[in-house]
Parts: C-alpha cells; structure tokens; sequence
C-alpha cells in the first residue's frame, strides 16, 4: 500500500509559484499577481495594466512567424490610445529561434520592425521552468495541445479586468484578432 501511495504522489503535479507569492492554486491566481522583468531588467507588475486590454504574445526574432513583430505593432498605435497593450515575450524554446540576449533582441525588434510596445526578458513558456505568467495562461486558456505552447507567436487576449478571454494560434495574424479587441476596448471607453 505504502508503494501505490508513493507512486500516486509522485504524480500529483506541482507549481511553484516565485516572488513570494504563497503557494495557492494556479487557478486561484489573478493577472494582476504576476511580474516580469523588462528587457531592460527593470521588475514590472501586470497590475500595471489594470483597466488596459492585453494582448499577451510569446516571440522570437528567427521564426518564420517573426514578420507578426509588423501586425502587432500596427495594431497597438492603432488602438493604444484606447486602452491596449501589447505585453511581448522572447522565447527560445522552439527551434533555437530566439538565441540572443536581451539587448540584441531589443535592437532587433526596434531595427527591425519598429516595436513600441512592451518587451520583456526571455522566458520559457513550456516545461518546469515555465514563467508563471504563462503557467496561469495555459491553465485559464488550454489549446489544442492542453496546457502547452506548440510554438512561437501564441497570443492570449485579456479584458480589462485581467480576465483571460481567448487563445490565438502562432499562425493567427495579429488583424485577425482586432475584431475581437474591438468590443473589449468599447467596454472600457463608453
């Protein structure tokens, strides 16, 4: 019996959840709970979006999907005045398609494709080391894959209450996604 226990508890799975935050339940967590650094390192809170649409992105400047950095630039001047923010984060999980540091991804993104919006330090978006951010959004929002990221570009789209409301594949084009922007930002603006 004292075998079948362990076995059963070696399968529980468990989320450490860092900067001090008292192991609670994914699910019991909120957005606004959660921090990351900037490319720059500085430590941000997601409670600074309170009241602000999000659009959470994971990125990489070697993928094939990378000519999005355009799209979601577009989309954020088009509509930042009216409460959206793009939040991106480099990942190099998949393909080796984000090898650089933070500075070399920030020149790229600005060189390259003029990003305005806020990018943050790499991070693993699968596996145990996982950032928590990205723990929380797969839990509130599954994909095809259950609780994984199948690849760079994956969006998560959330009001301005910091409610997780859909899910984008890599290969949605960030103007696919306005239609769905639209109403959340008429919501905070009327």
């Amino acid at each position: 019996m004292r075998r079948y226990i362990s076995i059963l508890l070696l399968s529980i799975p468990i989320i450490v959840i860092p900067n001090n935050t008292t192991m609670k339940k994914i699910s019991e967590l909120h957005f606004y709970n959660f921090s990351a650094n900037t490319l720059q390192g500085d430590s941000v809170s997601m409670e600074q979006y309170k009241g602000k649409v999000v659009l959470v992105v994971n990125t990489a400047s070697e993928c094939g999907l990378t000519p999005q950095f355009e799209g979601l630039e577009a989309l954020y001047r088009k509509h930042k005045d009216a409460g959206l923010v793009i939040l991106g984060f480099p990942c190099n999980q998949f393909g080796g398609q984000e090898p650089g540091d933070e500075a070399s991804i920030a020149q790229g993104c600005v060189l390259n494709y003029g990003v305005t919006f806020d990018m943050f330090s790499k991070v693993d978006v699968n596996g145990s080391n996982a950032h928590p951010l990205f723990l929380f959004l797969k839990n509130e929002l599954p994909g095809t894959l259950g609780n994984r990221l199948k690849w760079n570009f994956t969006k998560f789209l959330l009001d301005a209450h910091g409610t997780p409301i859909k899910r984008y594949a890599p290969t949605t084009k960030p103007e696919d996604i306005e239609k769905d922007i639209l109403p959340l930002l008429a919501a905070i603006n009327n």
